[in-house]
C-alpha cells in the first residue's frame, strides 16, 4: 500500500498494491503496522456502509467534536463518488482548506480523513455503496455539519445535475472561522 498526501495536512489518498493472478488479484486494505509507522490512528470502533439510490447525491459536512473525534478511512465499493475532507483544526497549516477525490469501484483508492475534518461525498452514478472504517462510534451529542455549499469554503463539487441532499445538509448556517 502506498500512500498519497492531499493538500490537507494529514489526509491521504490510499492506493493497494495489487498482487496479480490468473484468478484476479489480492491487496491489503488496510494494514494496522502500516498506518501507524506513519503515525496514522489505527482503531477502528465502528464499519459504517451508505448506499445510494441516485447519482447526485450529497451526504455531508459531518464530524464529530472531541471526545468523539473520528478518523475515517473511506472506500466506494459500488459507483463513484467525489470525497471531500474540510480541515477545521485551528492549529494546522491547511486550516480552512478542502481536499477531494474520485474514489470508485474501479479505481478502489480510499481516503483517510484524520481527526478534525469535516467529510462529505457526492455520488457520480446511481447505484453507490460506500464503506467507511471509523475510530470511534458515532454519538449524537458530538455530531456537527457544515452546508455542503458553504462560501468560506468553496468546494469545487462535480456537476452531476439535481442534487439529492438530506434538509439538514442544506440548513447549517454559514462557517464562522
Amino acid at each position: 500500500m502506498t500512500l498519497t498526501e492531499t493538500q490537507i495536512h494529514g489526509a491521504f489518498v490510499l492506493h493497494m498494491k495489487r498482487i496479480p493472478d490468473d484468478r484476479g488479484f489480492f491487496g491489503e486494505a488496510f494494514h494496522r503496522d502500516t498506518f501507524a509507522g506513519l503515525g496514522l490512528d489505527t482503531r477502528i470502533a465502528q464499519v459504517n456502509v451508505s448506499y445510494n439510490d441516485r447519482q447526485g447525491t450529497l451526504r455531508g459536512m459531518h464530524y464529530q467534536t472531541a471526545p468523539h473525534e473520528e478518523v475515517k478511512i473511506v472506500r466506494c465499493v459500488r459507483g463513484a463518488i467525489f470525497d471531500v475532507a474540510i480541515d477545521l483544526r485551528r492549529d494546522s497549516p491547511t486550516f480552512g482548506k478542502w481536499a477531494g477525490v474520485e474514489l470508485s469501484a474501479d479505481n478502489r483508492l480510499a481516503f483517510y480523513v484524520p481527526v478534525g475534518c469535516a467529510h462529505g461525498y457526492q455520488t457520480l452514478t446511481d447505484d453507490t455503496e460506500v464503506l467507511y472504517l471509523v475510530s470511534d462510534t458515532y454519538s449524537p451529542a458530538h455530531y456537527r455539519g457544515l452546508r455542503w455549499n458553504d462560501p468560506f469554503f468553496n468546494i469545487a463539487w462535480p456537476d452531476t445535475g439535481a442534487r439529492l441532499l438530506h434538509p439538514r445538509d442544506e440548513s447549517y448556517p454559514d462557517f464562522q472561522p
